[in-house]
């Protein structure tokens, strides 16, 4: 799923709904709703799986299982047509899930995906990089890297994920990152380390290639995140 191959993934995921398959599993199925229905839409197969949603729906308004609601709201927005899935979005987004972090990214990558496709890339810039940002925290690379190639589709870059980042700068560009990073401008900058600030501003032409950045606001989350990574 993480890397695009949908086709597989139903393929694999689908064996759950067949009562002749070893791998059929009556709960399993109310964990699996998520990877299921995205799996479904982007393989064309969606028939299955909303005929699965119909069967899972009574049992929803019976148990409070949150696995069982996060998933059914989840499948219901990607399967939902157009003038119905932002709303369907923005109403799993308002449920409870501080503890379910993964599926947070998730519903914001997704609704990125969708925005995207709407041709509301900058609407959809939010939610991309909130997705980016769960995923890095909780280490999935490979969703962290789907985030950053949506991202690209929407026109922005991202910090590089690398926790080696920091030591391909010399000592005086990593100052005037972090100082930068503080909010600094580039006057502020020079005064602190008694240069011009032309030359903060060479600098820092130089140290954003190398971060992998394109702005100040990415170039403060990269060290944030990569100063969490060294504290651990």
């Amino acid at each position: 799923m993480s890397e695009g191959r949908f086709d597989n993934a139903f393929a694999d995921l689908s064996r759950m709904l067949d009562p002749a398959d070893p791998a059929c599993q009556l709960a399993l199925r109310t964990y699996c709703l998520a990877e299921l229905a995205e799996a479904a839409v982007r393989a064309g197969q969606t028939i299955a799986v909303r005929e699965l949603l119909h069967e899972l729906e009574p049992q929803a308004a019976s148990t409070p299982a949150p696995a069982l609601h996060i998933g059914l709201r989840y499948a219901h927005a990607v399967l939902a047509e157009n003038e119905e899935a932002e709303k369907l979005f923005t109403a799993a987004l308002r449920a409870d899930l501080a503890g379910w972090p993964m599926e947070r990214g998730r519903l914001h990558l997704a609704f990125g995906e969708w925005l995207r496709r709407q041709r509301r890339a900058v609407e959809s810039r939010t939610h991309l990089r909130t997705a980016r940002e769960i995923f890095d925290a909780l280490g999935m690379v490979a969703w962290g890297e789907r985030a950053r190639r949506e991202l690209r589709g929407a026109g922005e870059s991202s910090p590089n994920r690398d926790p080696d980042a920091r030591e391909k700068l010399t000592p005086q560009e990593l100052s005037i990152a972090q100082l930068a990073a503080e909010g600094l401008t580039n006057r502020e900058i020079g005064q602190r380390l008694y240069l011009s600030h032309r030359t903060v501003g060479t600098h820092l032409h130089r140290i954003f290639p190398k971060l992998g950045v394109s702005s100040r606001s990415d170039l403060t989350l990269m060290l944030t995140t990569l100063k969490g990574r060294s504290a651990d």
